[in-house]
């Protein structure tokens, strides 16, 4: 039997207007994001299961996805936007050490709210996969603002990517950990992901007169 939970009810369905396929498409992603996030696990995933969610035959879900990876691929993608979205809170700092903790909690925050995603971004047989342009993009930024950090002065010189790389598996095995071992006596967040901003970033510990205080 099929457990996928159904991320909507199976109404009847009219179909897309001519040339309006990629609203599907965007439809079958939405929908496998929502799944994702119940199931936290990505090989429980069913194609079938979103044609029926949705109220297309299963030939509909493989005109735009040929298996499930490539599905669970865009979704993936799909989360990595949004939650880079959410990180719109460092436009606020005009420090770069402000704008860089904004943007960290930002993300840890939409981890939180969305730990079932979380899971099959990092912890699923797709993530381990090679070739994501996204996941590069999120390097890439994080390692551009520490770079800004130390070209202020913020952080003592170095390489930005291999500070990057650093603290961002810090970042997400703490994040991850949170989230399979919710009883552990964790800190505060916030006090979590400054002490990593201290010891790996080299950043000034936040005092309260700090305007990166949220």
């Amino acid at each position: 039997m099929d457990s996928t939970p159904r991320a909507r009810s199976a109404a009847p369905r009219r179909p897309n207007a001519r040339g309006q396929g990629e609203l599907l498409r965007e439809e079958i992603v939405s929908c496998a994001v929502h799944m994702l996030d119940e199931l936290a696990d990505d090989e429980a995933l069913s194609l079938r299961a979103i044609a029926r969610a949705l109220s297309i035959s299963p030939t509909s879900v493989y005109l735009y996805f040929p298996d499930r990876d490539a599905l669970v691929l865009a979704a993936m993608q799909r989360c990595h936007e949004d939650m880079l979205q959410t990180a719109s809170a460092e436009v606020r700092y005009e420090a770069p050490a402000s704008r860089l903790r904004a943007r960290i909690l930002a993300q840890a925050s939409w981890a939180q709210e969305h730990p079932g995603l979380y899971k099959v971004m990092h912890e699923s047989k797709a993530s381990r996969r090679p070739g994501m342009p996204f996941k590069e993009a999120l390097l890439a930024r994080t390692a551009a603002a520490i770079q800004e950090c130390m070209d202020a002065g913020a952080a003592p010189p170095g390489d930005p990517l291999t500070v990057a790389l650093d603290f961002r598996a810090a970042v997400i095995g703490m994040l991850s950990l949170r989230i399979n071992e919710p009883n552990l006596p964790w800190p505060p967040l916030a006090e979590q992901v400054d002490r990593f901003l201290t010891k790996l970033v080299g950043l000034a510990p936040p005092t309260q007169a700090d305007d990166r205080g949220l």
